[in-house]
């Protein structure tokens, strides 16, 4: 379990039992979602939020929960690919989200241990020096405190860094609880277990959730982590990375005192947060993979072993993964769910960077649909194709991964292995005459049988033996052993299919192919 989710309980929202109405449905309880709903309640609107699992559970509640502007190596990019305007453009945008989260703060009185702290990203490397003192002058021109700089806190040496001062880390799920509470006291409403499954676009728009309820309102907001509705084909815009994350207490003179981030190495990120005793807790993160694809128990071994090396930590208490949703252009997709949308919205894209990203969201979507235009809405505006033309090689790139996985995994999956093979506690995908099956051996032996075809575009899921999830490398859909969807973009359960152990490679219990919950 996330420290975040372990050291803030949560009241429990009923879920929707009836037809309901409200000025704006927003769908997705996280950063992105609850935020909006709170600014929106605050500007006047009924505003009900729909939530499949529970609030601030999903990848908020397993976030790194560093509330920054410097986004690793963001603004050289930008610099290159949107101009110098483009990237001040996102610098305002991020610093005000970071501002905006200490002044609701202060204004509820939230005790979410929100400390001001620098934030750096940095190079062991000599080779990657040039490179960073590009990107501390480019994010400097967009109007960033960045400086360059061969000192850190952090115990071993850095051949360089951007530092960026007076930015913030926090608890995330203190912090949203008291945006949900502050919401439901001034009647805004929020029901959890309830996954919404249909879409009705128009003035008004319906939502259907899957025990059969309908929701109307007049505008909708689709902040699903990643989109659930996708009328824009935003799923060929996006990739999805897994990260893992191991924590434990330090000295507090062993605090580095700062954020960093590096992309060496699979990626090392690491904070501290106020800990037991008077020590702090070392939050490190790293390993990155695409869900379906990595090998999660060795990625918490190497990474604890770095963090070893490194810190004087006493143990290691936590262990948890977030997954984040890359988009190919580098900017988040904040606005009309689609071109001709005029009552629908998505936020997405955070790529990482959702506390920043979630909270910018949250005030440009209610500004939208109260009928003011930010400076920066067209930056992150999801209709903007030219900008996803031109960053076409990382689209194409996107695009031949999926498609590999879609026709490649069929080709190599298990073939016809036994049954029989796998072992307790864990899973393997099998093939059944041209089928696949997903299954899973439970400790004391029970079988769990799946279709083993997403039920987002049909892509083969894979076997995560370090949380014990059927994930899909295509677009990031996760499933628990009963098929039950845990991360979208899926929001229909894997089909239960029956198999002897005897029946892999026998062509048994085969049904024709659909789409969804059927086999190839």
């Amino acid at each position: 379990m996330s420290y975040w989710m372990e050291t803030a309980p949560a009241d429990t929202h009923p879920p929707l039992t009836a037809d309901t109405e409200a000025d704006v449905a927003v769908v997705g309880g996280g950063v992105a979602g609850l935020a909006t709903a709170w600014e929106l309640t605050r500007a006047g609107r009924r505003v009900v939020v729909l939530e499949a699992q529970r609030v601030a559970g999903g990848t908020t509640g397993h976030t790194t929960a560093k509330v920054t502007a410097l986004h690793n190596q963001v603004y050289d990019h930008l610099r290159r690919t949107r101009g110098p305007a483009g990237a001040r453009m996102y610098a305002h945008s991020q610093q005000a989200a970071v501002e905006r989260v200490a002044e609701v703060t202060a204004e509820l009185g939230i005790d979410c241990d929100l400390e001001r702290r620098p934030a750096y990203t940095y190079t062991t490397r000599d080779s990657q020096v040039a490179a960073l003192r590009a990107e501390a002058e480019a994010a400097r021109d967009a109007g960033l405190a960045a400086e360059f700089t061969t000192t850190t806190g952090l115990p071993f040496p850095v051949a360089g860094a951007v530092r960026v001062d007076h930015q913030a880390q926090f608890h995330p799920r203190r912090y949203l609880l008291a945006l949900v509470a502050d919401l439901v006291a001034r009647g805004g409403r929020v029901h959890e277990g309830t996954r919404v499954t249909g879409l009705t676009e128009g003035d008004p728009c319906r939502l259907t959730t899957e025990d059969g309820h309908q929701v109307t309102a007049g505008q909708v907001v689709v902040a699903t982590h990643y989109p659930v509705f996708d009328r824009a084909l935003l799923f060929t815009r996006l990739s999805v990375h897994r990260e893992l994350v191991v924590a434990g207490p330090i000295p507090e003179t062993a605090d580095p005192g700062g954020m960093f981030i590096t992309s060496e190495d699979g990626k090392r990120s690491v904070r501290t947060a106020p800990g037991p005793d008077g020590r702090r807790l070392l939050i490190v993160t790293g390993e990155s993979f695409t869900p379906g694809t990595g090998h999660a128990p060795e990625g918490f071994r190497r990474l604890e072993a770095w963090t070893r090396e490194h810190f004087p930590v006493t143990g290691i208490t936590h262990r948890w993964a977030a997954q984040d949703a890359d988009p190919t252009d580098t900017v988040p997709l904040i606005g009309p769910l689609h071109p001709g949308a005029r009552n629908t919205y998505v936020a997405t894209g955070f790529a990482g960077w959702g506390m920043t990203g979630g909270v910018l969201a949250g005030r440009l979507l209610t500004a939208l649909l109260t009928g003011e235009e930010p400076p920066w809405a067209r930056l992150y505006d999801p209709r903007r194709m030219r900008s996803a033309l031109r960053e076409l090689p990382p689209f194409l790139k996107h695009q031949a991964g999926v498609a590999q996985h879609f026709v490649g995994d069929r080709l190599s999956a298990a073939g016809p292995r036994a049954v029989a093979d796998i072992a307790p506690g864990t899973g393997a995908v099998v093939r059944v005459g041209a089928g696949h099956r997903a299954v899973y051996r439970a400790p004391d032996g029970t079988l769990h049988t799946l279709s083993a075809r997403c039920t987002h575009l049909g892509c083969l899921v894979s076997f995560n033996a370090a949380e014990t999830t059927w994930e899909c490398p295509c677009h990031g859909s996760r499933f628990g052993t009963d098929g039950r969807v845990l991360q979208g973009p899926a929001n229909t359960p894997l089909a239960r299919r029956d198999l002897d152990e005897g029946e892999a490679g026998s062509g048994a219990g085969e049904e024709p192919a659909a789409r969804g919950d059927g086999e190839d």
